[in-house]
């Protein structure tokens, strides 16, 4: 008998619609005081959305709007900023 995989969760990316497995996606979760912020764990409570590690998927969600309605809200331009901010800071991917 040979044992068991393992079930990887599998998520799309809202920007580029490539399906990948969890942990290699961002979480973006609607908080429930109404405000934006980046995942890490996974784990935060909200509506959550997924966009990849790629600062190009980031800069797509902001600037058509993906992202407000993924999480089915007008994302404040504070918000847009801390995730400007955030996509920045990501490594320029090569894929």
């Amino acid at each position: 008998m040979s044992p068991k995989k393992k079930h990887i969760p599998q998520r799309t990316c809202i920007a580029c619609r490539s399906v990948k497995s969890k942990r290699e996606l961002i979480r973006i979760v609607r908080t429930p005081d109404q405000t934006v912020a980046v995942d890490e764990t996974g784990k935060a409570q909200g509506r959550g959305a997924y966009l990849c590690k790629n600062p190009a998927c980031w800069h797509k969600g902001l600037r058509q709007g993906i992202i407000s309605r993924a999480l089915k809200m007008t994302v404040s331009a504070e918000d847009i900023e801390r995730l400007k901010a955030y996509a920045q800071n990501l490594p320029a991917s090569s894929a």
